[in-house]
């Protein structure tokens, strides 16, 4: 994605079954589940840079004897950051107790971090700034051990003031609005609850106060407290909590919008956001990998018992398709051939934009996670040659000959790698005055591989606002003195905000919906836009079940290839002397080639909950109002 997008969040749960000892005899440390936990998280630091948070859980500590250890960091490097804390205190503890060197016991108990149960996170801020504080995990704190609660997710709530407000009517004071906060208070409100529920039933059975801690341990139904908890939330979300005795759980969305995989064997119980994570860190099989099920959530209890819960009734399933385009990781055996998909389906439109004139046309892609894509459109490119090939061979199968079969089977689809992105450049770019002339510079091209009579074809994952296209792509490539330039798409046009994840809150920041406006313009329609404005104020103290996205209308009156058209002119400039062409890919061909990604909102207005209607209206109004603010 050549256009800076933040996005998802990814977590890691590792729960080992086995005593200590057993690792420390088998894998030679007793640190086992610490290194597999930096793998798990280190894994998955393309979905998340702004922070990352580690936190651990000792099982049958004595009283006195600290348990819960958590570590977080905001740092440039925020994963190599907590483990350097987590190692230099580790470090420190064997130097000053070589004693300990081989007694897993006296490890344990002395040393933080060591434990049998562990939670990380690495964040992209999507709410709220980029404070240590609002990195996970977060923790809510009693004396009772049942009652600690450490949360991380991968999630945004679209009713974060309502989730608050009922908070506030349950009697509690939230030290802030934020979705982390008031997810997690109204787990542990409920939490609070059962513990509570269950220490009065211990008490008429007859258990002392002491004895009564590990019978409700044992009795917590952590399946119930998140069926209580979860009434109300609006959202995209896999949540993974930990409660201080041992219990732990990861919780999906009814509509499955976020990703969370497992790993069960005799050792280890692990979660992650992503499939290839736990298939690399454990050297385990694609099929061995299970996805947990929309609505329901997977329990480990402290006795090590695994279950499949479901919490909420799963509804129609809406997993995010830039899953599958651009975030998560390409090495995903279903992953890689999706992508590779999304490049073969969109060659019919690039054959028209080039008038199917292969031999003179150039592949390229940027940037590099579009590679992919890249392998798939120049398959089906060259599967396209071949065929022409064929036919041209048949009929002239008796005039054919060597010399002239040779010529025809030497010509090629034609790639190159003709932009470099100065990944240190980028970091640099911080005045807004002297912003543009740095941006145009971020690619460096290859001169001397395109002749001026060429097409020059250029793969995106996806277009979102546009400016490093208009800024530096488009420029770039124009030196290169191509006949025509046509950026790609894999994705379609994106045109409404999301609201579980991808830090697209503003309408006004996608250049679909500023294309939209100009052709409403151009054609004396813009009457539309007051209309849909209109439409949405009369809905603003709807229920969110009642509101409708009315923001569909301003896309109505053209097709695709006509806001696509728009889009190429607004992107290209004066001094741009190569013909600018753009093509999207259409969501029928998004919905085959990632058949299980259904989630498309983004793309179609098709929000999968309630509350995004009510989000992509709040965020028309902003535009209209002039506000800059977020629609959730």
């Amino acid at each position: 994605m050549s256009d800076a997008l933040k996005h998802e969040c990814g977590i890691a749960l590792v729960r080992l079954l086995k005593p200590l000892e057993y690792y420390k005899e088998k894998y030679g440390t007793a640190f086992y589940g610490i290194q597999k936990m930096y793998l798990m998280m280190e894994k998955q630091h393309n979905r998340g840079q702004d922070g990352a948070g580690f936190a651990s859980i000792k099982l049958d500590v004595e009283p006195g004897e600290r348990y819960i250890s958590r570590v977080r960091s905001n740092h440039a490097q925020p994963i190599q950051d907590v483990f350097k804390q987590i190692n230099e205190r580790i470090n420190e503890e064997m130097t000053s107790h070589p004693e300990y060197a081989n007694d897993v016991a006296a490890q344990k108990a002395n040393i933080p971090y060591i434990g049998e149960l562990f939670l990380g996170h690495v964040r992209y801020g999507t709410f709220g700034k980029n404070s240590i504080e609002s990195v996970h995990p977060f923790l809510r704190q009693s004396n009772w051990m049942h009652r600690n609660l450490i949360l991380a997710g991968n999630f945004n709530m679209t009713n974060v003031k309502e989730l608050f407000e009922n908070l506030v009517e349950l009697g509690q004071h939230p030290k802030e609005m934020a979705d982390t906060v008031t997810v997690m208070e109204k787990i542990g409100h409920f939490l609070d609850k059962e513990v509570m529920q269950l220490y009065q039933d211990c008490k008429l059975e007859g258990y002392s106060k002491r004895e009564a801690s590990p019978v409700i341990a044992d009795r917590l139904d952590i399946a119930k407290i998140l069926t209580r908890s979860a009434k109300n939330l609006d959202g995209g979300y896999a949540m993974a909590g930990l409660l201080g005795h041992g219990d732990a759980f990861v919780f999906r969305d009814p509509a499955g919008i976020r990703p969370a995989y497992f790993y069960q064997d005799d050792e280890v119980v692990v979660v992650a956001s992503e499939r290839p994570v736990i298939q690399t860190v454990f050297n385990v099989p694609f099929e061995s990998v299970q996805e947990i099920e929309p609505g329901n959530a997977l329990i480990i209890k402290k006795s090590g018992k695994v279950s499949m819960e479901q919490i909420l009734e799963p509804t129609v399933k809406k997993a995010c398709s830039f899953e599958r385009i651009y975030f998560s990781r390409g090495s995903d055996a279903e992953i890689y051939q999706e992508r590779k998909n999304l490049g073969k389906l969109i060659l019919p439109a690039v054959l028209e934009s080039i008038e199917s004139d292969t031999d003179n046309t150039v592949f390229s892609y940027i940037p590099n996670t579009a590679e992919t894509s890249f392998y798939g459109l120049v398959e089906a490119a060259q599967d396209f040659l071949n065929q022409r090939k064929n036919n041209y061979i048949l009929a002239n199968r008796n005039t054919l000959t060597a010399e002239t079969l040779q010529e025809l089977l030497a010509v090629k689809i034609r790639t190159e790698k003709v932009a470099i992105k100065d990944a240190k450049l980028r970091t640099f770019i911080t005045e807004d005055s002297s912003r543009d002339d740095l941006v145009a510079h971020v690619y460096d091209v290859t001169y001397g591989v395109i002749k001026p009579t060429d097409n020059l074809v250029i793969i995106d994952d996806s277009i979102v606002r546009g400016t490093t296209l208009k800024m530096s792509i488009i420029k770039m490539m124009d030196r290169l003195n191509p006949k025509r330039i046509v950026i790609v798409s894999s994705a379609p046009q994106i045109r409404y905000p999301d609201c579980y994840g991808i830090d697209m809150a503003k309408l006004e920041g996608l250049v679909a919906f500023r294309a939209a406006l100009a052709l409403l313009k151009e054609r004396n329609l813009y009457h539309i836009v007051d209309e849909v404005y209109a439409k949405c104020k009369a809905q603003e103290n709807y229920i969110d079940s009642d509101v409708v996205n009315y923001v569909t209308a301003i896309y109505d009156q053209f097709t695709p290839e006509e806001v696509s058209a728009k889009i190429a002119e607004m992107l290209s400039s004066p001094e741009i002397n190569a013909e600018v062409k753009i093509i999207f890919q259409k969501v029928e061909d998004l919905h085959i080639a990632c058949p299980k990604n259904l989630g498309d909102w983004y793309f179609t207005g098709d929000y999968p909950t309630p509350g995004g209607n009510r989000v992509v209206n709040r965020a028309f109004m902003n535009f209209y109002e002039g506000k800059d603010a977020r629609a959730y």
